[in-house]
């Protein structure tokens, strides 16, 4: 026989098919060098021009779907003539797993209903059940029954863990339950599991029977003829999930062996309900028990120390990953690593989250977003902002974070922009990146841009979200309509401590105590326990409206009834209530009284009561400490200046002037702003550069002729430069202030309430100026300032000349 009729006999092309089929099962392991293997025999076939039959091509496109290699598989298949049941499979679960549900539905469509089998019909069910499409799942199990495949154990297993997903009626599991015991699969674990899942899942529905689920699932449990490790886990998992963690303990405690999967989920549900040391407990029983801590157990508590503020113990728990993890798998040190970072940046301790995130072998997003988080929680918004721009992905949480910490900064200009490009790149906003946005308006006080987000909100179904919903009871507050954030607020479908403390601080900065204190009230009658936030705000509110009893009685029952220990910040509200009421002794006795050494908080609130009072000597006390702490925080030159100006000793209103730029501290300056038809118009002191500046300067001479009809003579003493009277009076008519409620009043519809915004506190002859404004033009006139708002109406301001 010859050389060629011998290579194409029917026994020489068996081996040779054989011998790369054997080739290629060895590819089939999955080991990292699968795919090119495959690949060099693939190309071996080609150039020796051998011709593959079904069954290698079958397994040339299993290993190239499982490689991920899905171009190369699809080239393949389309060059298979007729293409098998066995190929059509494989690449319908190829696409699915890459999450190409379209593709896989192609060839779903595409193969002739005599072709299609079982396995088929699975491949496509737990497709689209890995993919969260529950609904699509059920539909192909329907048409699987309707045209006469009977399901097996594996599609029992994937339309249940389908149903899992979109589970809301409690008969739905009833009938699905009844399916699996006419099919004969109930004995299998599996197909069992899945069934308990469901049960579970359905228990959070609104229906009257979901009450009874967990009792059915633990029937279900009960009567297993032999359970796994997801039959512990799924059990301990669903009582869990569903507040029942005291039975979960007891299933824990139960169970014959101790397997790792059921004391993770243990140890992840008492975490999350926050029951820190009963986690803590339980990680140490296992550790001391010889069970394997793998990187679920170590991520849970983590979280737990990063959640209770517990840094230490958090460094424990890293020092003896360090110690017994030499060489962890990236597996491992991914989540652990991730979850360190958030500890650490939680903790005040953003520098070593750094560390750690720049010595990780592996990152993905989570690891981004976590430091990026650390950055914009700590104040330092230009290396978050570098942080962003490095990143070499982004999903909607990196947006809300950055959106939200340039707000929280101040930078709320520079938030809205980024809201904006958010949306030019393809992301549709979710509800914490209106958030964010409506947090920005806050800042600038947008008011129009701020109603706009809202209507976006509803319009996109977001306008029961909780965080947005805060967001726009302080967007309204903040821009002067607090009629508009009560009625949000007493139209939330839900409301949480935030939504309260929202309101007790829109109260308090409108000048309205009384009004704060009764939101407080009802909020401890609504069973919401107040936070270290809620009497920050109360005691604001006490401030503001010079309630000092009350401020007391409230300052004196954080620790005592709720078991909160007053801060820096809080001390720095009560000495500010009582310097405000003129009570200096008092204060400096609480100043003694703290337990910590008082900080810039603390002796700024007392300069600035000092400067209010005219109290110098106090008040150089209170600012040689903060040139000593702060010194290049330009509000202690500025406050000292002031109360020296005041005082008239004009010699030292120079040195500190003086000490001010040797020091190379520049006074922020001061301007204020005002909406008309939907564009902001800035001021600033004495501006020309505004296009209608002189129209604005008329108009004011204008005013101030009808207001000193009705008695207003400008007040000189708050001219804080030696200067004659009448430089005086003119420099009193310059300030940024007038110039927006001038401008306002000059452009807005007649009636309409003006709303202008100062960076900085008001002046004290702009006030008493915009009382007799308020009385001449008969309009209510609204003024923010950097610390409270003002409402001037009828010749009456809603501070009742405390501020």
């Amino acid at each position: 026989m010859s050389t060629s009729t011998a290579m194409t006999s029917p026994d020489f092309v068996r081996n040779v098919a054989n011998g790369y089929a054997s080739r290629l099962q060895l590819c089939c392991l999955q080991t990292p060098t699968s795919y090119f293997l495959a690949r060099t025999i693939h190309a071996h076939m080609m150039t020796s021009g051998f011709k593959p039959r079904g069954h290698i091509f079958n397994r040339l496109l299993d290993i190239y779907c499982k490689s991920s290699r899905l171009t190369y598989a699809r080239r393949l298949f389309d060059e298979i003539r007729k293409p098998d049941i066995v190929s059509r499979t494989t690449m319908i679960t190829g696409y699915s797993a890459s999450g190409s549900l379209k593709l896989a539905r192609e060839i779903y469509s595409e193969t002739p209903l005599s072709m299609r089998d079982n396995v088929f019909y699975n491949a496509m069910i737990t497709g689209h059940s890995h993919n969260n499409d529950g609904h699509a799942s059920f539909q192909l199990f329907n048409e699987m029954r309707r045209h006469g495949f009977w399901p097996d154990n594996f599609t029992f297993t994937s339309v249940l863990g389908a149903l899992a997903l979109i589970a809301d009626n409690p008969k739905h599991c009833q009938q699905m339950h009844c399916a699996v015991v006419k099919s004969g699969t109930g004995f299998v674990t599996s197909v069992l599991n899945a069934l308990i899942s469901v049960y579970i899942n359905s228990v959070s529905s609104p229906s009257p029977l979901s009450s009874s689920l967990m009792v059915e699932a633990r029937k279900l449990f009960d009567e297993m003829p032999e359970r796994d490790e997801l039959t512990w886990t799924t059990m301990i998992t669903g009582y869990v999930r569903n507040d029942y963690l005291d039975t979960a303990r007891e299933f824990l405690d139960g169970m014959s062996e101790k397997l790792g999967v059921a004391w993770n989920a243990m140890i992840s549900g008492y975490v999350h309900h926050g029951r820190f040391q009963e986690a803590f407990d339980l990680f140490r029983k296992m550790s001391s028990s010889g069970i394997e801590l793998d990187e679920f157990t170590f991520t849970s508590v983590i979280s737990g120390c990063a959640n209770s503020g517990l840094l230490q113990l958090g460094r424990q728990v890293h020092a003896y990953i360090l110690r017994t993890e030499t060489k962890p798998a990236a597996e491992f040190s991914l989540p652990v690593n991730n979850a360190l970072v958030t500890l650490y940046w939680r903790c005040g301790e953003v520098d070593k989250a750094w560390k750690i995130f720049n010595k990780m072998p592996f990152k993905d997003l989570v690891s981004w977003n976590a430091i990026l988080s650390g950055y914009v929680n700590a104040g330092r918004i230009e290396e978050a902002s570098c942080f962003f721009r490095e990143m070499p992905e982004r999903d909607l949480l990196t947006w809300a974070v950055m959106i939200a910490g340039l707000a929280q900064n101040g930078l709320g200009e520079e938030g809205l922009k980024l809201f904006n490009q958010m949306k030019l790149e393809g992301f549709e906003p979710c509800d914490y990146a209106f958030a964010g946005a409506i947090t920005s308006c806050s800042v600038l006080g947008a008011l129009e841009n701020g109603r706009q987000l809202h209507a976006q909100l509803v319009r996109l179904g977001y306008d029961l979200s909780l965080s947005a919903g805060n967001a726009l009871i302080t967007m309204y507050a903040k821009c002067g309509v607090l009629e508009a954030a009560n009625c949000l607020f007493f139209t939330m479908p839900f409301v949480d401590s935030v939504s309260w403390n929202a309101m007790i601080a829109a109260s308090g900065q409108h000048g309205d105590g009384a009004r704060a204190l009764e939101f407080f009230e009802q909020m401890l009658k609504e069973g919401i326990f107040p936070d270290r936030i809620t009497f920050l705000t109360v005691l604001s509110a006490c401030s503001y409206a010079g309630l000092v009893e009350e401020g007391r009685q409230y300052f004196g029952m954080m620790y005592r009834l709720y078991g909160i220990t007053p801060g820096q910040d809080h001390y720095a509200r009560v000495v500010d209530l009582l310097c405000r009421a003129g009570k200096f002794s008092e204060a400096e006795d609480v100043i003694k009284s703290m337990p910590f050494e008082p900080g810039a908080l603390i002796w700024e609130a007392l300069l600035a009561g000092c400067r209010i009072h005219g109290n110098l000597e106090l008040g150089i006390q209170a600012a040689e400490r903060l040139f000593q702490l702060i010194p290049q925080h330009d509000g202690t030159y500025v406050l000292l200046s002031n109360t020296y100006a005041s005082a008239g000793r004009w010699n030292d209103v120079a040195r500190v002037r003086k000490l001010m730029r040797d020091q190379g501290v520049k006074k922020e300056p001061g301007c204020s702003w005002v909406e008309v038809e939907s564009k902001v118009h800035v001021f600033l002191v004495d501006d020309t550069r505004h296009p209608e500046a002189l129209a604005v300067y008329k108009y004011l001479d204008e005013l101030g002729l009808a207001m000193r009809n009705l008695g207003y003579t400008p007040n000189t003493k708050f001219v804080l430069h030696d200067m004659e009277s009448d430089q005086k009076e003119y420099a009193l008519s310059t300030h940024s202030e007038k110039l927006a409620v001038a401008y306002a009043l000059m452009k807005l519809p007649p009636g309409a309430m003006v709303r202008v915004f100062k960076n900085l506190r008001i002046c004290g002859d702009c006030h008493n100026a915009f009382k007799f404004m308020s009385k001449v033009v008969k309009r209510k006139i609204v003024v923010r300032d950097a610390k409270r708002f003002h409402h001037f109406s009828d010749g009456k301001c809603s501070c009742s000349d405390y501020w």
